[in-house]
């Protein structure tokens, strides 16, 4: 079998593998993305970033449409651009396609399925083999599934730019318009056995919501269900990490290193998956552009040590937002008891204010590296 060398190999073309390929292409480091996917993926549609999430984009630079005006804003390397100043809802897609047009023409390898990544000793260093195919615990569900979809209205929909929610017992909703025409909306529910099945087949899901979910909800939400674009519409579980695997796992092993939701899958009621895996990038990409001048080169030696100096400046940062996320998303959907009416009085009043500053968070800037890196060989791929 044909065996390549690259330089840094980054799998899964997410939010935080494309990202982190962008932090890389500014220090002047060549990376090979490796996508199962045939193409870009865009599940959930849309998703909002907020403050620290345009911080971390405005270091990464491109530039960024706002889905609600139309208008496509540049953001600068390294410099101020004031979009960051609330959180805005994106398409997810554009997202990915901004940061696809950072990188160089063949930066992205579509259909790259991964066997196993071993270590190999090469000149006395560990080197990371990637097979390709024709430390931590796997995810967990947090019993509970989401309802996402695209609706869309050809007329335009009249609504005022902002988002609005609806909470009932054991169910929240909401929406947000993404422009004149579209909107997107969300259900998070407690996860149903019949969940694979309706999976499936979008019409299910859509009859599934309207007959067995939101039927006491206001008419203005069952119209965003009846308008979804059916190519659009998910019923997935919320998955996350238990804290504890995060804080005590292995999170690096030699030159290999976890981001995004590899590391801290996280349940949506905090709207911070995205916007930490944008950070994830940056916070890398510091660490090995240090490591760069330092060195002169990837070294792989001193590119491990690094690495560790990336995950713990990471792993408490999204340990916490694992825990405010999940913890949010359980009181905000407990049942409607004395005791639980309670604790969503206190969470509100005490602790909603303190979880949400999550978003008041500087990820730090990318090194000025004065030179291209002309490195020795540090990955391989079979």
């Amino acid at each position: 079998m044909k065996m390549v060398e690259e330089e840094v190999v980054i799998v899964g073309a997410g939010i935080a593998g494309m990202a982190t390929g962008v932090a890389l292409q500014r220090l002047g480091i060549r990376a090979l993305i490796l996508e199962k996917s045939q193409g870009l993926r865009a599940t959930g549609a849309a998703l909002t970033l907020t403050s620290n999430a345009w911080l971390a984009l405005d270091l990464l630079g491109g530039s960024v449409t706002d889905v609600g005006t139309g208008a496509t804003q540049a953001i600068s390397h390294g410099g101020a651009t004031g979009i960051g100043e609330g959180p805005r809802t994106v398409h997810r897609k554009t997202l990915l396609e901004s940061l696809a047009d950072e990188l160089p023409i063949g930066a992205i390898r579509f259909s790259s399925h991964i066997d196993v990544i071993e270590t190999q000793l090469q000149d006395g260093s560990p080197i990371p083999v990637i097979h390709l195919s024709d430390g931590l615990g796997s995810p967990v569900t947090s019993g509970r599934s989401a309802v996402r979809g695209l609706a869309v209205f050809p007329e335009g929909h009249g609504l005022k730019q902002e988002s609005r929610q609806f909470v009932d017992v054991g169910l929240r909703a909401g929406f947000v318009p993404l422009s004149d025409k579209e909107v997107y909306w969300g259900l998070t529910c407690l996860s149903s056995p019949k969940g694979e099945i309706m999976a499936a087949d979008p019409e299910v899901i859509r009859r599934e919501v309207l007959e067995n979910y939101v039927k006491d909800f206001p008419e203005i939400f069952k119209d965003m269900i009846q308008h979804s674009d059916l190519s659009t519409l998910t019923w997935a579980p919320l998955m996350y990490r238990y804290p504890w695997d995060i804080v005590f796992g292995n999170l690096r092993k030699g030159n290999v290193t976890l981001a995004g939701d590899a590391m801290h899958p996280m349940t949506p009621d905090l709207g911070q998956g995205g916007c930490a895996a944008l950070e994830d990038a940056v916070v890398l990409g510091r660490h090995i552009g240090n490591s760069l001048i330092k060195n002169g080169g990837l070294v792989p030696g001193a590119i491990a040590q690094d690495l560790d100096g990336y995950v713990q400046e990471r792993k408490w940062r999204v340990t916490w937002l694992v825990i405010g996320s999940y913890f949010s998303g359980w009181i905000q959907q407990g049942g409607s008891n004395r005791w639980m009416k309670f604790l969503r009085y206190a969470f509100y009043k005490y602790f909603f204010m303190r979880i949400s500053s999550a978003v008041d968070y500087d990820c730090g800037k990318l090194p000025s590296v004065p030179f291209s890196s002309e490195l020795g060989n540090s990955k391989k791929i079979e």
